[in-house]
């Protein structure tokens, strides 16, 4: 994918004209079917919109890049994509010829004034960072499709004053649907958790036995995210259904442990200990350590005497 060109998309109308597509029945919402849309091209092609894609596809094959990262593609069904994101689709010869599936815009437009504009950019799977598609199981997928078929149904009967919020109350069934449907795949699709968590287990003993531990200290949580690739709020519901802890638990766990091994079997004073883990003051670390074990560093110590 080297040497690509960008094409930047600004509305949907626009959208439907680069696909071969009708003018769209709407100007700022629209369902449309994977089999209608003519590739502008076989090659290597790099899209940004300046609206919402969610994008459904069962029989994706090809390379993809989303962002600066491979999509996953396997076995997922679901995508999405916020305006200003770069998405790069290089298709295999028989995708283009046998793709399916349904593709959904929104323009930010569509949702001013209601709360789902601040709302959606919240959904962590609107990110750079979670570039894994969202498998849906037969009945999961027909839920996904029947809200589509709402929307496409509801814009399509004479536009009223019930019009707008039918569609957005549908809008916010489909990402609630799609909230969910991500938390479950964090606990199915174990083999992708766990290599994160492996990730960061990894990056945490650098950390723990990097000389800028004093001065620096264990890293935030945002920085944390950052070197592995994902978002904060991904991160931290990955940790949460497979540790039950969030991100920040989660590395005060592992401060603390390692806190343990130093006043277990080195002489070192607690307050050594403490500046060496990158506290500025010893209290805050007796205070960590006791709200984390129940026991003074001192008082622990003495168990081991």
């Amino acid at each position: 994918m080297e040497n690509r060109v960008i094409h930047r998309v600004k509305t949907i109308s626009e959208y439907h004209k680069v696909m071969g597509l009708p003018k769209p029945e709407h100007p700022l919402i629209s369902v449309i079917d994977y089999n209608s849309i003519q590739l502008p091209c076989k090659a290597s092609m790099g899209f940004m919109f300046d609206f919402y894609c969610i994008l459904i596809d069962r029989n994706f094959r090809g390379n993809m890049k989303y962002g600066q990262q491979p999509g996953d593609f396997e076995e997922g069904v679901i995508f999405f994509m916020a305006p200003g994101q770069v998405f790069e689709v290089e298709p295999e010869d028989a995708a283009i010829a046998n793709r399916s599936g349904w593709v959904l815009l929104i323009h930010p437009d569509f949702l001013w004034n209601t709360t789902l504009a601040k709302k959606i950019r919240q959904y962590d799977y609107f990110s750079y960072a979670v570039n894994e598609a969202l498998f849906l199981s037969d009945k999961e997928e027909k839920s996904v499709l029947g809200i589509m078929e709402n929307i496409l149904q509801e814009y399509r009967n004479n536009i009223d004053k019930f019009s707008d919020p039918v569609i957005i109350a549908q809008l916010e069934l489909l990402l609630t649907y799609a909230d969910r449907f991500y938390q479950r795949q964090f606990i199915t699709r174990k083999k992708s958790g766990h290599s994160i968590l492996d990730r960061l287990e990894a990056l945490l003993d650098s950390y723990l036995k990097s000389e800028a531990l004093p001065v620096e200290g264990i890293p935030t949580v945002k920085e944390v995210a950052s070197s592995l690739n994902v978002s904060a709020g991904y991160l931290s519901g990955l940790l949460k259904s497979l540790t039950g802890k969030s991100t920040q638990h989660y590395l005060q766990d592992r401060l603390i442990e390692h806190a343990k091994a130093q006043l277990s079997t080195t002489q070192q004073s607690v307050s050594e200990i403490a500046y060496s883990l990158g506290f500025e003051h010893p209290q805050s670390f007796s205070r960590l350590f006791k709200a984390k074990t129940s026991l003074s560093p001192l008082a622990f110590r003495e168990k081991f005497n």
